[in-house]
């Protein structure tokens, strides 16, 4: 048997965000669909879900053209069953990470980003999975006290604090 370790690169459009998970079942389009809009109805998005059964097809959903195409295009791409992929403008992920992490189909999520994203899949002779995502770059040194008010600073800018 036989195993072969391949990279697919995501990157979000600008002013965009992207979540990627795994689920288990096609009714996952029309729930993540309706989670989207019913926690952030303002929220341009497109979301593709990847079938591990049946037809195996990627399933598309969403309100943005653009995104969902883009999201269709670059599941078919990973070709990884049973996964998903969100783009999302006018929402961030911290708004929607926990309402769709508590739709029943879904069982984890791998990222949720603006970063440049590597998906990391492994490929048998049965099919292909992701192992892991590498989500923007590496840390390269410890936070100053200049550091600690720029972020704090920020947050409140953003009004994530008060």
């Amino acid at each position: 048997m036989e195993l072969e370790i391949k990279i697919v690169k995501l990157k979000a459009p600008e002013d965009c965000n992207l979540i990627l998970g795994q689920s288990h079942f096609i009714k996952t389009v029309e729930d993540l669909h309706e989670a989207i809009v019913n926690t952030v109805p303002q929220a341009k998005f497109g979301l593709a879900f990847g079938e591990a059964s049946g037809d195996c097809l990627v399933r598309i959903s969403g309100n943005d053209k653009d995104l969902e195409e883009l999201a269709g295009l670059k599941m078919l791409e990973m070709a990884c069953g049973h996964s998903f992929l969100i783009f999302l403008r006018n929402a961030f992920p911290i708004n929607l990470t926990q309402r769709i992490k508590s739709v029943p189909e879904v069982v984890n999520l791998f990222c949720a980003t603006a970063n440049p994203v590597q998906v990391l899949i492994a490929e048998s002779e049965q099919g292909r999975g992701i192992i892991g995502v590498i989500d923007g770059s590496k840390p390269h040194a410890l936070e100053t006290a200049d550091d600690v008010t720029w972020r704090k600073n920020f947050l409140r800018d953003i009004g994530y604090k008060l």
